[in-house]
């Protein structure tokens, strides 16, 4: 007989994967941090996040996976931006030391 466990809001985990995801997906939409950010913090790749926020995520907890996707595609929609800025960043530097 398969048992399963539940979380406090009664939907199913599997194990620490199902675990992991849901932990992701806490993280990104408390901190409104990128994949990237979640990644460094839990120390995994950046694909793993992705595919735990996105195709697991879909199945543990759908409320869950709606805002992190909200928050995903905020960050999507900014990344220009901030690469935009990080790229001046850099030059100003570069100028700054060579002087």
């Amino acid at each position: 007989m398969l048992r399963r466990k539940f979380n406090e809001e009664g939907f199913v985990l599997k194990g620490a994967l199902d675990r992991r995801a849901v932990e992701l997906a806490l993280y990104i939409v408390e901190n409104k941090a990128t994949v990237r950010q979640a990644a460094q913090v839990f120390e995994v790749s950046k694909s793993t996040v992705h595919k735990d926020v996105t195709d697991r995520l879909f199945y543990i907890n759908h409320a869950l996976y709606k805002q992190v996707q909200k928050v995903l595609n905020i960050n999507k929609n900014e990344r220009h931006i901030r690469g935009g800025i990080a790229t001046k960043n850099k030059y100003s530097r570069l100028r700054n030391s060579s002087k």
